[in-house]
């Protein structure tokens, strides 16, 4: 199996500890889908020029995870401040004039034939690529990470697109939650995941539920468990094609994530 991330990174600075971790949605999933037994593993993106960026690049290699057709530009990394509520984290908006963004990822000829070498394609609503993915369905199948973006004008720009939608839902009800599984399927998608915090998850193949709940852990940050949540489902579920073992899956991934800090760790000083 081959996995592909287009996208997001950053790093994740702790106030609270002085430390940062490497992190964005798109290298979280890249990662945890490495640790979760897929094969193949590479990353697009596009990275600052400071230490933040080489310190994120030195955890994809530590991890196997190739990027070499990723962008570098003349600015700072993405630094979102985080703050840990109990086991909770609460982002504090960071600068607005990193590598996120002052460039915005396009994808050229030789970036859509390396894709194509891929099983999954997954990139979410941080990356801003939305431009791309019709294209990029032409290539691979897509994975997206809606976050809590459920407006029906973004949901009809992505869904005809992707196969597999997945959304941050702790603050939806039940109606809510049935209208948002209908509509994502109506617009084409087949997958549709709600992560729903310590209610565990819900998710619809074309229509059939399924049920997931929350495998215990010691928890000592959620920083990225959602993201965790996604891979562990990912590589399951390409790899045998069963919802529930993909769903355990990823809950199971989920809950390891949760027992330390950071989207994957490699924790380093916020002043290095």
């Amino acid at each position: 199996m081959r996995m592909i991330a287009v996208g997001d990174n950053v790093a994740d600075c702790y106030l609270d500890q002085g430390l940062y971790y490497p992190g964005g949605n798109a290298v979280n999933v890249a990662v945890n889908c490495k640790r979760n037994g897929c094969e193949e593993v590479s990353y697009i993106g596009v990275f600052g020029n400071d230490k933040k960026s080489d310190h994120i690049m030195d955890s994809l290699d530590k991890e196997g995870i190739s990027y070499r057709y990723s962008r570098r530009v003349y600015a700072n990394s993405g630094s979102p401040g985080v703050k840990l509520v109990g086991n909770d984290r609460v982002f504090v908006r960071g600068a607005q004039d990193t590598a996120q963004h002052v460039l915005r990822l396009r994808l050229t000829p030789a970036d859509l034939e390396y894709i194509a070498g891929h099983d999954v394609c997954h990139t979410s609503c941080y990356s801003s690529i939305e431009r791309e993915l019709p294209v990029i369905k032409e290539h691979c199948d897509i994975s997206f990470d809606f976050s809590t973006r459920t407006d029906e004008d973004y949901l009809g720009q992505v869904c005809p697109h992707i196969k597999y939608a997945f959304f941050s839902g702790a603050e939806l009800d039940s109606v809510q939650i049935e209208a948002l599984i209908k509509t994502c399927h109506r617009l084409g998608t087949e997958i549709v995941g709600i992560t729903k915090g310590s209610e565990g998850a819900l998710f619809s193949r074309n229509g059939m539920l399924y049920k997931q709940g929350v495998t215990p852990a010691e928890v000592v940050d959620t920083m990225g468990a959602g993201d965790s949540f996604i891979a562990g489902f990912l590589v399951s579920y390409l790899k045998k094609g069963v919802m529930e073992e993909a769903l355990q899956s990823g809950a199971n991934s989920a809950a390891y994530t949760c027992t330390f800090y950071g989207g994957f760790g490699y924790p380093k000083p916020i002043g290095e």
